[in-house]
């Protein structure tokens, strides 16, 4: 069973510019773990300290939303997309009246 998992831009620096990646853990804690070990820099960028997926990553599997399949119980299938989306957040800082 090989899934496909695909690198976002923002991540790619970490990844050593590889943008996609085939593979075949049978779940979601699988997959982080082999994303752990080919590319440690990734691994804080994906779990905190304890180990838990971080909350400004966003998982989909074929454009769903992990956390709605099943989250870390999700069982990958055949041919399975999966795409790492972190959220990026920015802001204004103080507002000038003009």
């Amino acid at each position: 069973m090989t899934i496909t998992v695909q690198i976002p831009t923002a991540l790619r620096r970490l990844t050593a510019g590889t943008d996609k990646l085939t593979c075949s853990p049978a779940n979601l804690g699988e997959l982080l773990s082999e994303l752990d070990q080919k590319f440690p820099d990734l691994k804080p960028h994906l779990r905190d300290a304890s180990g838990q997926i971080r909350h400004f990553l966003n998982i989909y599997v074929n454009e769903e939303d992990i956390r709605f399949l099943g989250g870390e119980g999700y069982a990958f299938q055949e041919g399975d997309e999966v795409l790492l989306v972190p959220s990026i957040a920015g802001g204004v800082g103080e507002r000038i009246n003009a």
